[in-house]
């Protein structure tokens, strides 16, 4: 599909947005200067189907940096910016493919669009480039080293390839990173989608009653910014260990069925289908606000929903007023999709230096060890993911400690005792 001309404006937006981020992606940074010396990336094509934002935008520019000839779709109809697609597409000399607000076959047409690079390595968000590969185009697979992937929800469905014997070259968990998901997910989800609901909202969080529908990284970063707001949290749990933490944690842990009969607001952060059901929908309370902060939009039964309202209207930008044949009213943010990147603008940079970071050097490594990785799904480098967070504490002005000679003699030892 040939780039169509944008507006001036909206080029300077999206260029302005990407500098923007750009000041707190100083780990990226350090990356892109170095690659732009060595070239480690030169010759190398890089297929990429990522939310885009201007945080994304800095890692496709590093990528270019280092060599690299890139391609850009988004993993999300409605978390693409314009803006920033443009500045991609004009600016930076970076083919980008996406639209906000698409429909399904053009969203996958996009996957189809940057795999037309015959791409030596995969970067995704979701596994859907990795998953459109395996069905649609398996002609492309013997020319892939490898590819990373971003998210839980894809890392799951990989490992569930690789379980299979289905998955056909070497994948990097990039979200399994310590630098990713215990900033991204926690810190990152929990403050974007606080502000993705108060963007489309508008409506005051302290005191009101918040379910959070799932308790792992996510879920915690949500459940904790909700309640530093004043907001009451409840959580809803099936793993005990996770249940018996948010309890330790402050929360009242509830089942969805109890929780829904009181929830002001529920946000779901499972990656699972159908948390938020028709029989928890029959109960829900009059005026609940539901959204949803796992990747795909399958974690509330919208089609329930549906069928259960007698109409269904757009009351504000990204939210939809659903009418119950008894009544009731429910809203819906994003169309169920992300809402943090539907109703806002994603997680902050200052973490999506890291995730990216992660991803950067994932990208590299997998060009250098193409040849020594089978098919099956890998963590990130533990000397790649250390680096990355003792290059941040740097940028932060932050010291490490060091251990003494005599420490490390004594914590290798087994032969002192009290």
């Amino acid at each position: 599909m040939a780039t169509v001309k944008t507006s001036n404006n909206l080029v300077e937006q999206g260029e302005n947005k990407i500098t923007w981020a750009r000041n707190k992606m100083p780990v990226l940074q350090s990356i892109s200067e170095r690659w732009k010396e060595n070239q480690p990336l030169k010759g190398v094509r890089v297929s990429a189907c990522l939310h885009v934002t201007p945080k994304t935008a800095n890692l496709l520019i590093t990528l270019k940096d280092g060599g690299a000839e890139v391609a850009l779709c988004g993993s999300n109809p409605l978390s693409t910016q314009d803006d920033v697609v443009a500045a991609l597409n004009e600016v930076y000399q970076v083919p980008t493919h996406a639209k906000r607000g698409e429909g399904k076959e053009d969203f996958y047409n996009r996957i189809l669009e940057v795999l037309d690079i015959k791409p030596h390595i995969t970067v995704d968000d979701g596994a859907d480039l990795i998953n459109t590969l395996h069905s649609e185009r398996r002609e492309l697979l013997d020319n892939i080293s490898g590819g990373t992937e971003e998210t839980t929800t894809g890392v799951t469905r990989l490992k569930a390839m690789a379980r299979d014997n289905y998955l056909q070259y070497p994948v990097i968990a990039v979200n399994d990173a310590m630098t990713k998901h215990m900033f991204d997910n926690r810190y990152g989800t929990g403050q974007s989608t606080i502000d993705g609901i108060m963007r489309a909202t508008n409506y005051l969080m302290a005191g009101t009653s918040f379910v959070v529908v799932g308790y792992g990284w996510c879920g915690r970063g949500v459940a904790k910014d909700a309640s530093g707001l004043g907001a009451r949290v409840t959580v809803v749990e099936v793993d005990p260990v996770r249940a018996l933490e948010a309890s330790l944690d402050g929360f009242e842990v509830k089942s969805m069925e109890e929780a829904a009969k009181n929830a002001d607001f529920v946000v779901t952060t499972t990656g699972n289908k159908n948390v938020v059901d028709k029989h928890h929908l029959e109960n829900i309370k009059d005026g609940c606000i539901l959204s949803n902060s796992g990747h795909f939009n399958v974690e509330i039964n919208l089609e329930s929903l549906e069928k259960m309202s007698k109409t269904k209207r757009t009351v504000r930008p990204d939210v939809e007023e659903y009418q119950l044949k008894d009544g009731r009213k429910v809203y819906v943010i994003g169309e169920g999709r992300l809402v943090n990147l539907s109703a806002g603008e994603g997680h902050p940079a200052d973490v999506m230096d890291m995730s990216f970071s992660n991803q950067a050097l994932s990208v590299e490594y997998l060009a250098n060890e193409k040849t020594n990785l089978k098919n099956d799904v890998y963590p990130v480098p533990k000397h790649l993911d250390e680096g990355i967070a003792e290059l941040k504490l740097k940028c932060m002005g932050m010291e490490l400690e060091q251990l003494t000679e005599e420490q490390k003699e004594y914590l290798n030892s087994w032969d002192v005792g009290t």
